[in-house]
């Protein structure tokens, strides 16, 4: 034990079997912990060791980067949220942790300032992004606003978890109107401690994307699994579709707005472009009470009950197909109850469980008999964009009065969530 600290990246000796894996503190005496390369925690007994030999000594952690402030480079604001990007193994707790200060991860990746100033770092708060609500893209907006109004600042980068990140991205698209400059989201997989970590052409993608032409609130991201290059993605066309791959966010129905390189930007498709002269604004009104639901077969229509009686104004729900659910003739028709809770003040709308598609409720009898209870047909807008388009539109006290209003600006696009052609990446 001698020969190795907490934190070394080790083998540990059991006779001629040879365990690889970073050396953990352990909270029972005897025994010795070890974090592998897959991930997973693994204890033996210490009377069982031969020896513990040290191959990569702990990254040291006490000094401090030194932010070198360079004029000469665009100026670029980044916001820090918390995520595995902003995260570091702790040996102590066997798992990774937030840093304890920006300083923490720019020392990891010092290459973001060689394309960039990042001039001004703001935190306005430290958390994994399940643990994300409205009122946290709201304080986010209202950040951006401060930057986008800045006439020093070329562009604005965001890092957050990965969890619900193209729910936070789908807000602040339509939270931020009039858009002058880039607002670009990035993350990680991995932590910013590990050789995989995925963090490092991330951020420079997305320091690229921030002084582009490009001003969309977009996510950045690997566009396949190797270092290869990134996609900008659309904000509001763009799901995470693998819980660990480097490349888990895919575009849906639409193509990214750019490949991004280390050393260039590779325009793909249509896009607002940079104008100093708007002057951009939050508009982050926003209706808590809505809802997404997936049908299943067999699903009974009372779970419409739930929510119509607990005062949720909106719901979108999953549907099957082209846009179906159980109509007349099933066992468990949805149409009685779908009127009832419509009649009742509920607005229904309907997104694809497919993800890629388009909903047409128009091809089957079945979809017409419930396209006439009134439910509102999303086309092809992704279900966790419908549900926070949802929330900000009946947020819009003037527009939630009227059914038809409401109807009239979910089916308006306000940032790229219904696409009139659908295409693939």
């Amino acid at each position: 034990m001698e020969e190795a600290k907490f934190g070394d990246y080790v083998e540990v000796h059991l006779g001629k079997t040879i365990y690889e894996g970073v050396l953990l503190e352990s909270p029972e005496v005897g025994i010795c912990l070890l974090k592998l390369d897959n991930g997973y925690n693994i204890g033996f007994n210490k009377k069982d060791i031969v020896k513990i030999k040290s191959i990569e000594k702990a990254k040291e952690t006490k000094n401090k980067f030194d932010i070198k402030q360079d004029k000469t480079k665009p100026n670029v604001a980044l916001i820090i949220l918390g995520g595995t990007i902003a995260s570091r193994l702790n040996p102590g707790k066997g798992g990774v942790d937030f840093v304890e200060s920006p300083e923490d991860l720019f020392k990891y990746y010092p290459e973001l300032f060689e394309k960039v100033n990042i001039s001004k770092v703001e935190v306005p708060f430290m958390k994994g992004s399940e643990n994300m609500d409205y009122k946290d893209w709201q304080k986010i907006a209202n950040v951006c606003e401060k930057y986008l109004l800045d006439g020093t600042i070329k562009g604005i980068i965001i890092t957050q978890g990965t969890d619900s990140l193209h729910y936070s991205s789908a807000a602040l698209s339509l939270f931020l109107r009039n858009l002058n400059k880039p607002v670009v989201f990035t993350f990680s997989q991995r932590s910013i401690d590990r050789a995989s970590s995925d963090a490092e052409l991330n951020l420079e993608c997305a320091a690229i994307a921030a002084i582009s032409d490009i001003a969309e609130v977009m996510i950045v991201g690997h566009a396949n699994s190797e270092d290869d290059f990134c996609y900008a993605l659309a904000g509001t066309k763009v799901r995470k579709l693998h819980s660990s791959r480097r490349d888990a966010f895919k575009p849906v129905n639409r193509k990214p707005f750019a490949k991004l390189y280390k050393d260039k930007i590779v325009l793909v498709s249509e896009y607002n472009p940079r104008d100093e002269k708007k002057k951009p604004f939050v508009d982050d009104k926003f209706e808590e009470k809505v809802a997404l639901v997936k049908f299943y077969p067999g699903q009974s229509p009372d779970i419409l009950d739930y929510y119509s009686e607990k005062g949720y104004k909106g719901i979108v729900i999953e549907m099957m197909g082209l846009g179906q659910v159980a109509v007349s003739g099933a066992r468990l028709s949805w149409i009685k109850k779908l009127k009832e809770v419509q009649k009742k003040g509920l607005i229904v709308c309907a997104a694809a469980q497919t993800i890629n598609g388009r909903l047409n409720p128009k091809v089957y009898v079945t979809g017409r008999e419930l396209l006439e209870t009134g439910i509102v047909y999303l086309e092809d807008m992704l279900s966790e964009v419908a549900l926070v388009k949802l929330g900000w539109v009946l947020g819009h006290k003037d527009w939630a009065k009227n059914i038809e209003t409401v109807r009239e600006k979910m089916l308006e696009n306000f940032a790229w969530e219904i696409s009139e052609r659908l295409e693939e990446e």
